[in-house]
């Protein structure tokens, strides 16, 4: 129940509609310290709020209205808390209007009880905290935090003892015999009373005799003692030392003497120029306080001085940072702190990379805060795990990078999606990378790798990859987008092929009528897990021929392929509508977006209200490479920082890989040199015109009838192509002659009394074609 409670006021029953709800105005109750029968019963009723103190001598004011305050109220305004609603007149209600009945209290009580026993043991079950930290309750944090200690302790050590022989015994020693005079003559100011002398000296200056004469007095006598002191410390302690020096044995004289030298030395050592060096680096860091945080949300103008918010935990640490939960004023969101994200960090004197804010599900104004000792994400995540791996079983999570916290990131590619989104030079192929490398080094996942800058760094996957080029310009007859088109038509036919293929399967071998791990390893029915990856995609979309049919292809994939084990993985740095569109973008389930130049931009990657989820990949430095928002993965989403393969660990990896393929037998496609591209540029248009014959007869032909005489005339070329089924022949002949000008037309002949109509090239447009090649050939 509420702290404000409205009762509505008995009305006559003919009483304008507009006069039936009245709020009666709020007032401090001051309790009669003799109950009656009416007080009695209105405290008894639910509709009170135990506000107001039973005993009479809690308040020895009953007539003020309030505690007293600095600040006057304005009027008909209330503090929360302290204010109770005024209650009617029972009896001269009951007087005026007969037969009313009392209304519905505005906010009813709250049922004190769970629905459920289950309910309340669960609630409660949640509420307990862990007897032991995290780290002691698992081996691996527990090693971790081992190592950690040996390793912090003894590099320690070993920092200090390499440098006390040849740094601070030096130090000590130039430091000691300023010590020791400053030991001297500390002593003699005691022993003379020198404290003193800016009193008397204050009360000579003042004239003041009798004080002087009294400060004299108290000088002698403390004087007087402290020489009788001095006397007697000298005549005891010069023998002891002389005895000592004499009977004691060498090590503990040279412990004495180090000692006492060591002592003198710091005594002796200057205060801006510490005697031993610091071992580690001190970062910037202060310990948190609620006053600190509610300034910064001040500051930000999240609340008001008079607001405030609320903190539903204690402020504690969590790894290298504090972890901070707060309760926003009512009416403020988790949106409105990512909005003034940078505010907030000012406020707590931090930089923003510092500073991570986390939604709280159980309530929208909470914020679930992260506040670094240091920037985390400067600080590289390390080498791929992968180097210590023989082979990855990619049906499983496999290890990506790190989050700000330093916690093990893991992910699946199954059933999924990946968009990968970056500025030039920010770590966005290593990324792409490292996932293409945990495929490869699954035996039975088939990669299918196209890069369309032609960069080196995805050329050692020419060893495992079944389908690969690179560029978008031909090389050595073979043109690396004409091959990502015939490869993409191939992906599509298999992805058609899988689904009928397994809703056809019994279901003790396929339930569901889902792809199983069992299926995908067994080679009779060739439906391995499947990672298609291309990088720079907008360099294949934006093509003049092809691009706009490899979008068509690639959103086909994205968007169906997933669900039978044939994932796809694009990277880009151009995000925008024009390069990348939309259409394409909005179909993959999972996104990774490192540094962007525009929140704009990281929501083109991350998907549209991504930042009022707090997610803005434009906050990220330029020194944050490798490091990105992931969205989409799991239910939550957040920072990565992605390990790192450079060149020499891919390389390393994929000879493994391929070894692993080679020993098991699932090596395939190009990497086996089991095909080569098809044809590529103008010999299309000869080899298509060869089969044709010169009667009336064959002025047309099928699509596929052409692909079957291609491949018996030269099968290295063309034998892929026949190796598909049904339509996906007419599509790999139609795309590539698309870029000349054909259209395939519809062809119908009669086969045993029937019509059949299928798709089909004429020989005319084929031979106009070759005339205006050889045009252009002779520049005429």
């Amino acid at each position: 129940m509420s702290e404000k409670t409205i009762h509505r006021q008995p009305q006559a029953p003919d009483a304008p509609e507009a006069e039936l709800a009245t709020v009666v105005p709020f007032r401090k109750t001051a309790p009669d310290p003799t109950p009656t029968a009416d007080t009695t019963e209105a405290l008894e009723s639910p509709l009170l709020l135990p506000d107001a103190s039973p005993d009479p001598a809690a308040d020895p004011h009953p007539d003020r209205s309030g505690p007293q305050s600095a600040d006057p109220l304005a009027p008909g305004e209330v503090r929360p808390g302290e204010w109770v609603a005024d209650l009617p007149d029972e009896k001269a209600a009951d007087d005026d209007a007969d037969g009313v009945t009392e209304g519905a209290p505005v906010d009813p009580p709250r049922e004190a009880y769970p629905t459920s026993l289950k309910e309340w043991m669960e609630a409660h079950d949640k509420a307990r905290r862990p007897v032991l930290p995290a780290w002691l309750r698992t081996p691996k944090e527990r090693q971790m935090v081992w190592r950690w200690a040996l390793r912090h302790y003894g590099t320690t050590a070993t920092y200090h003892g390499v440098r006390l022989p040849i740094v601070y015994t030096p130090k000590i020693l130039g430091y000691a015999p300023r010590g020791a005079w400053r030991w001297m003559r500390s002593a003699g100011r005691w022993m003379l009373d020198a404290e003193g002398a800016p009193l008397r000296a204050a009360a000579v200056a003042q004239e003041e005799t009798a004080d002087y004469l009294k400060l004299s007095r108290q000088r002698d006598a403390r004087v007087k003692l402290r020489c009788i002191l001095t006397a007697l410390a000298s005549v005891v302690g010069l023998p002891a030392a002389l005895a000592v020096y004499v009977l004691a044995p060498a090590w503990l004289l040279a412990l004495l003497l180090t000692s006492s030298t060591t002592a003198a030395g710091v005594a002796g050592a200057p205060k801006d120029r510490p005697l031993i060096d610091a071992a580690k680096v001190s970062f910037r860091k202060r310990k948190l306080s609620s006053d600190i945080i509610t300034r910064a949300y001040t500051g930000a103008g999240l609340t008001k001085p008079d607001q405030g918010i609320t903190f539903p935990r204690p402020i504690g640490r969590d790894g290298e940072g504090w972890r901070v939960v707060v309760d926003l004023p009512y009416g403020k969101t988790f949106e409105d702190a990512v909005k003034v994200h940078k505010r907030i960090a000012s406020g707590i004197d931090i930089a923003p990379t510092q500073l991570f804010l986390d939604k709280d599900e159980t309530s929208a104004r909470r914020v679930v805060m992260w506040i670094a000792d240091r920037d985390p994400l400067a600080v590289p995540a390390g080498p791929t795990p992968l180097l210590g791996r023989t082979r990855v079983d990619f049906w499983e999570p496999f290890p990506w990078g790190v989050d700000e916290r330093g916690n093990l990131v893991e992910i699946s590619m199954l059933w999924t999606s990946l968009l990968v989104g970056a500025v030039p030079r920010q770590g966005k192929t290593f990324s792409a990378r490292t996932i293409a490398l945990a495929a490869a080094l699954d035996p039975h996942v088939r990669l299918y790798i196209f890069d369309g800058k032609a960069s080196p760094d995805w050329r050692k996957f020419t060893k495992v990859a079944h389908r690969i080029a690179f560029g978008v310009v031909p090389k050595k007859g073979v043109d690396p987008v004409a091959h990502l088109l015939a490869s993409l038509l191939e992906l599509k036919s298999d992805v058609e092929d899988r689904y009928h293929r397994l809703s056809e399967l019994p279901p003790h071998i396929c339930p569901e009528g889902k792809l199983t791990e069992d299926i995908a390893r067994d080679k009779r029915y060739n439906m391995p897990l499947t990672l298609v990856v291309v990088d720079e995609v907008q360099e294949y979309i934006s093509h003049p021929i092809y691009g706009k049919e490899i979008l068509e292809l690639l959103v086909f994939l994205v968007r169906v392929a997933p669900a039978v084990g044939v994932s796809v993985e694009t990277s880009t740095q151009k995000p925008d509508d024009k390069a990348c569109p939309s259409e394409f973008r909005d179909q993959h389930q999972a996104r990774f977006c490192l540094r962007v130049g525009a929140y704009q931009v990281s929501e083109a990657v991350l998907g549209a209200g991504s930042y009022g989820e707090g997610l803005d990949a434009s906050r990220l430095l330029k020194s944050h490479k490798g490091v990105g928002l992931l969205k989409g993965m799991s239910d939550d989403s957040g920072l990565v920082r992605t390990y790192l393969a450079d060149g020499r660990d891919a390389n390393t990896i994929l000879t493994r890989a391929r070894k692993l393929r080679e020993d098991e037998g699932w090596l395939s496609g190009d990497a086996a040199g089991e095909s080569v591209a098809p044809a590529a540029g103008e010999m299309v248009l000869d080899d298509v015109a060869s089969v044709f014959g010169s009667g009336k007869r064959e002025t047309q032909l099928w699509s596929e009838t052409i692909v079957d005489r291609l491949a018996n005339a030269n099968s290295e070329a063309y034998g892929a192509w026949a190796d598909l089924e049904g339509r996906a022949k007419a599509d790999q002949l139609n795309a590539a002659l698309k870029p000349y000008g054909i259209e395939s037309v519809q062809i119908g002949r009669r086969i045993d009394g029937k019509t059949v109509n299928k798709r089909g090239i004429r020989r005319d447009d084929i031979h106009t074609a070759i005339t205006e090649r050889d045009k252009k050939r002779s520049g005429g």
